[in-house]
């Protein structure tokens, strides 16, 4: 099985994939960035885009590379990564039911006031960081249109991430 963890960059994906994985028996933390990471490393570089996730092999990568991790591990894999074009979010979730891999999609979710706190307060990334800022409103936008109904919301507003992480724990088990 997969739980994936969508929203907005900032909304507490990492962190709570990792508190997720830890009230998940026989689970893994898989960080599709990594793909993209990877992609990026190619030289000469492939065309210019401002998302990896634009490149057209990043998303079969992306279920392909998950695929073979449970194949080999067997479990549950935790992926925490923002998708945020319905087209790939489709590509990626079909390619995973064509390999029979069952997905709990979760979107943490937390309004703009309070994303726009959780960046501004960020110590990792640095406060008020231009890429997670960039991607509020056509997270808004998804939320809006599609993402929304593709899965199950957590709204984070008013939650720890070991809260959210609960709450994930549970609905999965359930």
């Amino acid at each position: 099985m997969i739980v994936w963890l969508n929203g907005t960059h900032g909304a507490g994906k990492t962190t709570t994939s990792a508190l997720v994985q830890q009230l998940i028996p026989d689970s893994r933390v898989f960080d599709a960035e990594k793909v993209g990471e990877t992609l990026m490393d190619i030289t000469p570089g492939l065309p210019a885009t401002d998302n990896f996730q634009h490149w057209p092999p990043w998303r079969p990568l992306v279920v392909e590379t998950a695929r073979r991790v449970l194949d080999y591990t067997g479990g549950t894999l935790v992926m925490p990564m923002t998708v945020l074009v319905e087209r790939y979010w489709r590509e990626i979730s079909s390619g995973l039911a064509q390999h029979a891999i069952p997905v709990r999609h979760f979107v943490l979710h937390a309004d703009q006031d309070t994303l726009r706190e959780r960046i501004a307060g960020d110590t990792v990334l640095g406060p008020n960081s231009p890429f997670r800022l960039q991607y509020l409103e056509p997270y808004a936008e998804a939320a809006r249109t599609w993402l929304h109904a593709e899965a199950e919301v957590v709204d984070t507003t008013h939650l720890t991430p070991a809260q959210a992480a609960q709450q994930i724990a549970e609905a999965v088990k359930s």
